[in-house]
């Protein structure tokens, strides 16, 4: 399946009004209509979070610098559009084309400042930081291990910033790269996950998964110790995100364009899109099954020990080590993200990194989905409302008859639940055996029923993948 990335957010991309309101003018046929009581008379539009993630995109380019992000309103199904200043004809503009609007402080050229500032001065390995949209500012994340005089500086920096630019915030947990997703793949004695499925730029049958699974390890198979069935192709880690393309060895692999949840169920992933503050995700793991929760923040810098990745979306989606490159998704089949690593557990909770899917599907030149005969021996995915049915897995897991997960639902060979191979750090170190969650899947989507929770290895952040 073709997909064509949105483009970026443009921040202040016009000086003054008068571009702006051009660009207003092309999006909104009406926008020189008479403004009185226009901007109190136009209600939010009723969105999918799909929707509201490309209407985001229009508006930022439509109010230029007046535009200081948004977020999706999961309760109302509404995009509200966070807008800089006083200038009424915006906000009437940003209110005809169905957004709720809120006036706002903080410009998006003074939060990249700010988090300018933060690289520059508080880059210490267990911290994080993305803009949060709710409340306008940069939420500044520091882990357990952030103590001492690296604590003294990270707060010391966010005072610098000024009040109202940034909050800080001490997490109970490390973060670390993770290793999973839905199916489990494995190599050079470390564990991760087959994220989604794709076709390379020359044509041939790949997938996508974790840029540190794929610097660590060159060739992966889709049970422990077994024979190859993919090479590294490309892979970013650390830098500008984390993402590999790994291609299948036999060139007639037939690998469906799916996420397998558990229980012989399948989600149909039929493109790929943006992440929306608020939205609701799912996440599916080979080491704790499936999870849910919302996106918390876009563009979020993560220091890692071993380096700073940048460009990541930010969650409340637990993880644990074992779950690094797998899928995150929506209930209607909309690729999000790949694992990255966070803190916390699926007990306690924490937060999740994801790589955009866009991003990395643009940077190897990939097409989401498989080529031709793609999905034959999958199950029926079809679209998965929460707790509905998402279609029998049949023979084949996230990968196809050859991809990782060959002939396996969950809890099968090597699918969510398979045999739990070991586990490894960023140093490839020995993990944990106990890793299934096929049994704990539960219905289709509605992941809070029994998935199994491995156990970390390492409480620093040198943990799994």
């Amino acid at each position: 399946m073709s997909h064509k990335r949105m483009p970026k957010r443009k921040a202040a991309i016009a000086a003054g009004s008068v571009v702006a309101l051009g660009a207003a003018a092309l999006l909104l046929p009406h926008a020189n209509a008479s403004q009185d009581g226009a901007a109190d008379a136009a209600a939010p539009r009723t969105l999918k979070a799909s929707d509201a993630s490309s209407l985001s995109e229009q508006l930022a380019a439509a109010l230029g610098e007046a535009f200081a992000g948004s977020y999706y309103d999961a309760d109302r199904q509404q995009l509200v559009v966070n807008v800089v200043g006083d200038n009424n004809q915006l906000i009437v503009q940003a209110k005809r084309a169905g957004a709720a609007v809120r006036q706002v402080d903080n410009s998006t050229a003074e939060l990249e400042a700010a988090a300018g500032t933060l690289k520059a001065d508080a880059t210490i390995p267990g911290t994080a930081w993305a803009v949060d949209p709710r409340t306008n500012k940069i939420l500044v994340t520091a882990d357990r291990t952030v103590t001492g005089d690296k604590w003294d500086t990270l707060e010391s920096t966010v005072e610098g910033l000024g009040s109202g630019m940034a909050t800080i915030r001490k997490s109970s947990g490390t973060f670390k790269p993770l290793v999973s997703g839905g199916d489990a793949i494995f190599g050079g004695g470390s564990r991760c996950s087959l994220g989604f499925n794709v076709t390379a730029g020359d044509g041939s049958p790949a997938f996508l998964t974790a840029g540190h699974c794929g610097v660590a390890v060159e060739q992966w198979s889709d049970s422990q110790n077994g024979a190859p069935i993919g090479t590294v192709d490309q892979a970013v880690f650390p830098g500008e995100g984390d993402f590999a393309l790994v291609k299948y060895d036999d060139p007639a692999t037939q690998a469906p364009s799916d996420v397998n949840i558990g229980n012989g169920q399948t989600v149909a992933i039929n493109q790929a899109a943006e992440a929306a503050v608020g939205q609701q995700v799912f996440r599916m793991g080979s080491t704790t099954g499936l999870n849910d929760g919302q996106v918390t923040g876009l563009n979020a810098t993560v220091n890692y020990p071993e380096g700073t990745v940048t460009g990541l979306i930010q969650t409340n989606v637990c993880a644990e080590p074992g779950d690094s490159g797998g899928a995150l998704f929506t209930q209607d089949g909309s690729a999000i993200g790949l694992t990255s690593g966070g803190s916390g557990d699926c007990t306690s909770g924490g937060e999740t990194f994801f790589q955009p899917v866009t991003t990395a599907l643009e940077a190897v030149g990939a097409t989401l989905g498989a080529g031709d005969g793609a999905g034959d021996g999958a199950g029926a995915g079809g679209e998965a409302g929460a707790g509905g049915e998402a279609g029998a897995g049949g023979e084949a897991g996230a990968g196809g008859e050859a991809g990782a997960g060959a002939e396996a639902g969950a809890g099968g060979e090597a699918g969510a639940g398979g045999d739990a191979g070991a586990e490894a750090g960023a140093g490839e170190e020995a993990g944990d055996e106990q890793a299934g969650a096929g049994d704990g899947a539960g219905d289709a989507m509605n992941p809070g029923d029994g998935a199994g929770a491995g156990q970390e290895e390492e409480p620093g952040m040198e943990g799994g993948h």
